[in-house]
């Protein structure tokens, strides 16, 4: 029993320095009982470790620190990874929904920055993505816009990925631009 609990404190510690964590939202909410008011706060996390992997979670509890705390333990459980292009943005334009949220991200060129409003910067910055333009469409909800931008990211692909699926090479996926004007010169 012992053991275990060590095991689990070692992969805890082991765990800590590698990802980064970024609080978008803390809500106060209350349950009316006969007695009165019972308060509570519920916490919205997003952890990632900047370089392709991201997650988010939700926490509640009767003090901000616990609530935060299970928020975290929640998103570094569900984590997804992400293809990036040259490790600094997307590879290519996707949008995303959930609930009445929708989300537009589009790659960009180098030194555009994160083009992003609230949640969904938080997002890609855990990511690592330093360079996308993206817009929220509908739901202004903290909760929906990190769903639905996870729920874009999800659907991200890169060539080798395509090419994989398809059974061809990288080069014939994107389309070898070096061949195209030989081609043309032999014609």
């Amino acid at each position: 029993m012992a053991e275990r609990e060590n095991r689990r404190n070692r992969r805890d510690r082991d765990e800590a320095p590698e990802f980064a964590d970024r609080l978008v939202a803390i809500n106060r909410v209350s349950k009316t009982t006969k007695g009165g008011k019972n308060f509570g706060f519920a916490a919205l996390v997003v952890v990632g470790d900047q370089k392709g992997r991201v997650g988010f979670g939700k926490g509640k509890a009767k003090e901000v620190p616990e609530a935060i705390r299970k928020a975290t333990e929640q998103a570094k459980r569900q984590m997804i990874r992400v293809p990036l292009k040259e490790g600094r943005t997307l590879h290519h334009d996707m949008e995303g929904r959930h609930g009445a949220g929708k989300v537009v991200m589009r790659t960009a060129p180098e030194g555009t920055g994160i083009i992003a409003g609230g949640p969904m910067r938080a997002v890609f910055e855990m990511l690592g993505i330093k360079d996308v333009v993206s817009k929220s469409i509908g739901s202004q909800n903290p909760y929906n816009m990190i769903r639905a931008t996870i729920d874009g990211l999800k659907k991200e692909a890169s060539p080798r990925q395509v090419a994989q699926r398809r059974g061809k090479k990288v080069a014939d996926i994107l389309g070898a631009k070096s061949d195209a004007p030989a081609e043309a010169a032999d014609a």
